[in-house]
């Protein structure tokens, strides 16, 4: 976190810094008043948090399950719930939701996360595209669904499979970080917009998964 406070404030802008168990409805309310407090508005919410879960449907606990839609899904709600009524009083306002290919595919064999992350993705997709309709036309909301994208979370699965993966793409090659910061600072500053409720897929045409 503070790496990052870092570089924003590199560029000569502020940057405000909290931790957070995004899976706390307090808490996200807490820290959106904080915000609000002190810079008056929020213009954009990126929900960015994840969590991987590799268990299958018979290995996987009740509590490894709950959590991993705490974190995925339930995360997602928290933060559009605090900061919904801020944007709607301001009278404008944009949300990007961080789903997954793998809300599409499903959890394979050989994926990082199976089935309770991919019902937790699959769930965003319908939050965003059911909250479209419901906080039109003051709040734009729309979903991102990455392929496979060299992180420090995915990093074990690509240094292993990376040239086999990418044979599976159309582009030849896995995405990065900046592929996918593109499109969120599209979607955050794009004018005009008339976009809401999609479900933008970044995977360079991933068709073996």
């Amino acid at each position: 976190m503070q790496r990052t406070r870092g570089e924003i404030e590199a560029l000569g802008r502020k940057a405000l810094v909290y931790e957070a168990d995004v899976a706390s409805y307090s808490r996200a309310q807490e820290v959106v008043g904080e915000v609000a407090a002190q810079w008056g508005r929020v213009d954009f919410l990126l929900n960015n948090a994840g969590k991987s879960m590799p268990k299958g449907l018979l290995e996987i606990s009740e509590q490894e399950w709950d959590r991993t839609l705490d974190i995925n899904l339930k995360g997602c709600f928290n933060w559009c719930r605090a900061v919904v009524p801020l944007m709607q009083e301001q009278g404008a306002g944009r949300i990007a939701n961080m789903s997954s290919l793998n809300a599409h595919t499903g959890g394979v064999t050989s994926a990082v996360s199976k089935f309770a992350y991919a019902a937790a993705k699959a769930g965003i997709l319908g939050l965003t595209r059911a909250l479209a309709k419901e906080l039109g036309p003051t709040v734009h909301i729309n979903a991102i669904c990455p392929g496979v994208i060299e992180t420090e979370l995915g990093n074990s699965l690509t240094r292993a499979r990376g040239a086999e993966l990418a044979e599976g793409i159309s582009l030849e090659r896995l995405g990065t970080p900046k592929d996918v910061a593109n499109v969120v600072a599209f979607l955050a500053t794009a004018e005009p917009s008339f976009m809401t409720g999609q479900n933008l897929v970044i995977d360079g045409f991933q068709w073996v998964v």
